[in-house]
C-alpha cells in the first residue's frame, strides 16, 4: 500500500476502512497548514490503529488540537493530522488527592471549569485555554505568566500515556503524586512536539485556587527602568506573575505609550493589601492598582497575547538577570516574564526571507551571548525555509536527541522535520 503515502484521497479511504466512515475529513482553517487529511479517533485503540497503518505505509502523521502550534511552524503539511479533540473525557478526578487524569483532547479551559467547582485548578496558562488541548500543553511544553509561581507542565505532570512505535500504548507515572516511576519518560515526552509518539492521556497534580487576585501596575519611560523595578519587586515579594511589556504590547493591553511592569498578587485580603502597599513604597507614584473584573480581564489579555499574525515571533530564554539587556539589544516589541527569564518577541512589519534569516541570526547571537536560546514560535509561511525554527543544542545533546528519535520512532512518521536539528 506504499502508493497511498502522499495521496490524500487514498489515505482518507484507508482511514474510512480502518476506524469507520465519517471519521476522516479535509482540514479546515489553520489545519490546512498542518496536515492534508484529518482523522478523528475516539479511543486510544483507534489511535494505535492509525499509527500501525502509518508505520506500515510510511505516512507522516502529526497529533493536533486546534493546530495553532503546527500551523505556525511546519514548513509543509504532514500527510495525516490526528485530531485529538474527539478524545476529551475526564477519566479520574480525586479532589482530596488533588489529582486529575484526562484524555489528551480536552481543553485546558474545560478541565479547569470541571475542577474549579472544587476551587482547584491546573495552574498552567498558555494562550487561549478554551482551545488549547491538554495534549498540546504537554507536547509543546506550553505555559504562561503563572510559570513564575506554579511552574511548567514538567512540574505538574505525574503520569502520561502515549501511542508509540509498533502502535504500542505506553504508560509512565500514575495517578498518585508520590508515584515517580517513569519520571524521566514523562520529561522526554514533555516538549517533544509530537515527534516521539501521540499523547492520549495525562495525569496532573492540581493547585488550590487563590481567594483573591489583584494587579499592581507601574509605568516607565525606558526598558532599563522597568526591568530594574521588576527586579526590586521580585526581591521584596512573591508575586503570582510578573511581566514587563514594551510600549507596543502595552497598547495592545489598553495602556499605550509606556513600558509597563505588571505584578499579579494573589492570596487572602490582608496578604494582598500588604503586598500592594509594599510595591507602592518601592515604586512610588508610578503605581496603580487594578482589582476585580478589571484585573481578571487584564490578566486574560496578557495570557492571550497572540503574535501569530506577525511576520516573526520568537521566544527568548536567558537567565533573568540578562533578560532586559538582551531585549534592548534585540530592539523588538516584547512581553517579558521577568522573573522567569522568558520573553515573547515580535516584529510586525513584512520582510523577505533574507532579512528574516539575518534578524533571527542576530537574535540568536544575543541569546547565546547571555547563555540562552531562541525558538521561533511563528513565522509567515513564505519565510520558513530560510531558517531553523528551533535553536541548535550542544552537539552531544543533539546526538542524544537523534538517538532518542531513532529508538522511539524508527519509521520516522511522528511529526517529522518539525523539531530541533530537523528531527
Amino acid at each position: 500500500m506504499s502508493e497511498i503515502r502522499e495521496d490524500p484521497a487514498a489515505i482518507a479511504k484507508a482511514i474510512d476502512a480502518l476506524i469507520g466512515s465519517g471519521r476522516v475529513r479535509t482540514p479546515r482553517g489553520r489545519e490546512t497548514l498542518a496536515a492534508r487529511v484529518i482523522a478523528e479517533p475516539r479511543t486510544s485503540a483507534e489511535v494505535s490503529e492509525l499509527v500501525r497503518m502509518c508505520e506500515a505505509d510510511r505516512i507522516a502523521l502529526a497529533a493536533m488540537g486546534a493546530a495553532r502550534t503546527l500551523a505556525s511552524i511546519r514548513r509543509e503539511p504532514a500527510a495525516l493530522g490526528v485530531a485529538m479533540t474527539t478524545m476529551a473525557r475526564v477519566l479520574a478526578y480525586e479532589p482530596d488527592d488533588m489529582t486529575v487524569s484526562v484524555e489528551a483532547g480536552i481543553t485546558l479551559g474545560a478541565l479547569n471549569s470541571r475542577v474549579g467547582e472544587r476551587r482547584q485548578q491546573l495552574a498552567l496558562d498558555p494562550p487561549g485555554p478554551d482551545v488549547t488541548t491538554i495534549g498540546a500543553v504537554v507536547a509543546a511544553a506550553q505555559s504562561g505568566p503563572l510559570r513564575l509561581s506554579e511552574g511548567t507542565p514538567r512540574d505538574l505532570l505525574i503520569g502520561v500515556r502515549f501511542v508509540g512505535h509498533d502502535a504500542r500504548l505506553i504508560s509512565s507515572g500514575g495517578r498518585v503524586v508520590k508515584n515517580v516511576a517513569g519520571y524521566d519518560l514523562m520529561k522526554v515526552m514533555t516538549g517533544s512536539f509530537g515527534t516521539l509518539g501521540i499523547i492520549v492521556e495525562a495525569t496532573f497534580k492540581l493547585r488550590p485556587m487563590a481567594e483573591g487576585y489583584t494587579i499592581v501596575m507601574a509605568r516607565f519611560t525606558s526598558a532599563a527602568e522597568a526591568f530594574a523595578a521588576a527586579r526590586a519587586a521580585l526581591e521584596a515579594l512573591t508575586p503570582l506573575h510578573l511581566e514587563v511589556v514594551s510600549p507596543g504590547v502595552a497598547t495592545m493591553l489598553g495602556y499605550p505609550d509606556s513600558f509597563l511592569v505588571i505584578a499579579g498578587i494573589a492570596g487572602v485580603e490582608r496578604e494582598i493589601q500588604w503586598q500592594c502597599e509594599r510595591l507602592a513604597a518601592l515604586l512610588g507614584n508610578r503605581v496603580s492598582v487594578v482589582t476585580g473584573f478589571e484585573a481578571s480581564g487584564l490578566y486574560a489579555r496578557i495570557r492571550d497575547l497572540d503574535f501569530a499574525a506577525a511576520a516573526l515571533a520568537a521566544k527568548l530564554s536567558v537567565i533573568p538577570a540578562e533578560l532586559g539587556a538582551c531585549l534592548e539589544r534585540c530592539a523588538v516589541e516584547f512581553c517579558a516574564h521577568a522573573g522567569s527569564g522568558v520573553a515573547e518577541i515580535t516584529i510586525e512589519r513584512e520582510m523577505d526571507a533574507g532579512e528574516a534569516a539575518a534578524t533571527i541570526a542576530r537574535w540568536r547571537t544575543i541569546a547565546h551571548a547571555a547563555r540562552g536560546n531562541l525558538r521561533i514560535v511563528s513565522a509567515a509561511s513564505a519565510l520558513r525555509g530560510a531558517f531553523q525554527m528551533f535553536d541548535d543544542p550542544a552537539p552531544g545533546a543533539l546526538a542524544l536527541m537523534h538517538r532518542l528519535k531513532a529508538s522511539f520512532d524508527p519509521a520516522g512518521i511522528f511529526n517529522p522535520r518539525c523539531f530541533v536539528g530537523g528531527i
